[in-house]
């Protein structure tokens, strides 16, 4: 009888083991997609509806809205989360990436 008890408890050691590290591959794979993408997003055309609605511009200097102020760009506003030069995502515009040198309305200065 001393061996069925071995068996079993070694039985269970393997199962939560395997548990443990499905688990984690599981967190793995939830989140890797999500880093792997950001890259890989289509960059935002001006001529998208949304863009067009919200004044997007792929270069902020060559905005003539009313309500850009000087040194404001996608760069240092809130809801983009690319580097300070290229291309990367924007809350705004979800599924895409802006230009960092770029500007719309909805820009929002970084606290």
């Amino acid at each position: 009888m001393a061996v069925s008890a071995y068996s079993e408890v070694a039985a269970r050691r393997r199962f939560l083991r395997l548990v443990a590290t499905g688990g984690a591959a599981t967190g793995v794979a939830m989140f890797a997609p999500g880093l792997l993408r950001a890259a890989d997003l289509p960059h935002l055309d001006a001529s998208d509806p949304t863009a067009k609605a919200l004044g997007y511009v792929e270069d902020a200097s060559t905005t003539t809205n009313a309500k850009h102020q000087a040194g404001d760009a996608c760069a240092n506003c809130q809801f983009y989360s690319g580097g300070p030069t290229g291309y990367g995502p924007c809350q705004i515009f979800a599924g895409k990436s802006v230009n960092a040198k770029g500007w719309c309305v909805s820009h929002s200065p970084r606290k």
